[in-house]
């Protein structure tokens, strides 16, 4: 039986909100076994002296594209297969050197990736795959440019770099959730409105007709998971709810009377705030279109507006940060910034652990620093409820990173996997 013991931390739960001081933090097969004294079955476990340093939970990130190493998504989708393939492999250590031991990949990875990360062959977060994200004919997950001959959708199932795939009626959906579960989907990915990063629809654009929406969340119901769906306006948030959704991406546009319904509903949103301002500042210099540019400005101004009031009615808000490129995935750990500034850093902290986890249905395994619980842990140097800044940038503030009980960063650099 592996044991570690990390010895005389301070730790910070964010589920219960409680901290305890110079506590020793037990881990066995995986899972925290005890918190404060070293139980003597323990004694011959490996021990970390960590005096001072915070111990947090893994962080959740709910809103990842890992194989996005292209800003123009069009373009990931047009790589080679093997090259798609290894850019992810930069990305996906660059997470977890930032303390994120789980993502939830919204559109593109597929399940030998999943595969060869969760058995460590790779180093990188634990992914929750979507597997392709199902777009409309025009919406945001074709992008085609507009011509007088379409081709076949980019070939978009057989290409690794693809984050989507087109599905039009109400038959064909059914069948492309069957077979996304059937390749190792987690969860369902539709997108329900337009979107900044596509060329042809407008954000204000709803998508998917009802019957196609419905029929996706009771496919997904019936597989035992759930729908999660792209969308910024009230309208497309509200069309979505009532189809069954259980989970809105970005949600930017919403109001009120949509936040009310969100809450009533226990319909979670995740909001990725710090991608719009990277892509505000850097767009025009990754290629994207004055249109798309328009539109990230438009969804930027009101996206923390969105956020305040999100928090104000009780709507359960996730941790999102919807990075694409390789110039820009380094900038996950922002959204902890952003949150902090509207919500505060407890709750910018809660989102992306205890909250993240009952999004993704793992309460009480993940997101929290209690007995019983996977041992998905940071370690901080210092106290990130008081210093948010120690969070960000990557990783340099993270000496420890565990995974399922494995140390997979020490003394500050990621630890190889064993060949």
């Amino acid at each position: 039986m592996s044991m570690l013991v990390l010895a005389g931390v301070n730790v910070f739960d964010p589920a219960s909100q409680t901290r305890r001081t110079n506590v020793n933090v037990c881990i066995a097969d995986g899972k925290i076994a005890a918190i404060g004294d070293i139980p003597p079955s323990f004694e011959g476990a490996r021990r970390m002296s960590l005096a001072g340093r915070a111990v947090l939970p893994g962080f959740i990130d709910l809103h990842v594209h890992v194989v996005a190493s292209n800003a123009n998504l069009g373009a990931n989708a047009a790589m080679p297969n093997f090259l798609a393939a290894l850019r992810t492999l930069p990305i996906l250590r660059g997470m977890l050197n930032r303390g994120f031991t789980t993502v939830r990949d919204a559109g593109g990875a597929d399940f030998g990736m999943c595969e060869a990360v969760n058995s460590g062959e790779l180093r990188g977060p634990r992914i929750l795959s979507s597997g392709k994200a199902l777009s409309q004919t025009g919406g945001h997950g074709d992008f085609r440019q507009r011509s007088d001959k379409l081709d076949d959708a980019c070939g978009c199932l057989g290409r690794q770099g693809a984050i989507a795939r087109v599905v039009d009626g109400v038959d064909a959906m059914r069948l492309a959730v069957r077979e996304e579960i059937l390749k190792g989907a987690s969860q369902i990915k539709v997108m329900a409105s337009g979107g900044v990063a596509s060329p042809n629809d407008p954000i204000t654009n709803t998508q998917y007709s009802e019957d196609e929406l419905r029929a996706a969340v009771q496919e997904a119901q019936a597989a035992g998971t759930y729908v999660m769906a792209h969308a910024y306006t009230a309208r497309a948030v509200r069309r979505a709810v009532e189809c069954g959704v259980k989970c809105i991406e970005h949600g930017n546009l919403i109001d009120e009377e949509t936040a009310r319904l969100l809450a009533q509903r226990d319909v979670a949103v995740v909001p990725t705030l710090a991608t719009l301002d990277r892509l505000s500042e850097r767009g025009r210099a990754l290629g994207f279109p004055e249109a798309s540019l328009a539109k990230i400005d438009g969804a930027r101004s009101v996206g923390r507006q969105a956020l305040a009031l999100m928090a104000r009615e009780g709507v359960k808000v996730g941790f999102g940060s919807d990075m694409l490129g390789e110039e820009l995935h380094r900038f996950q750990s922002d959204e902890f910034a952003v949150r902090a500034q509207i919500v505060g850093n407890v709750e910018a902290i809660r989102c992306a652990t205890n909250v993240a986890a009952d999004i993704i249905r793992e309460p009480g395994v993940r997101g929290t620093v209690a007995v019983g619980a996977a041992a998905d842990l940071v370690v901080v140097d210092g106290d990130p409820v008081e210093d948010i800044s120690l969070l960000l940038g990557q990783g340099e503030h993270i000496p420890v990173v565990i995974k399922g009980g494995v140390c997979m960063k020490e003394s500050g650099r990621l630890v190889e996997p064993a060949l």
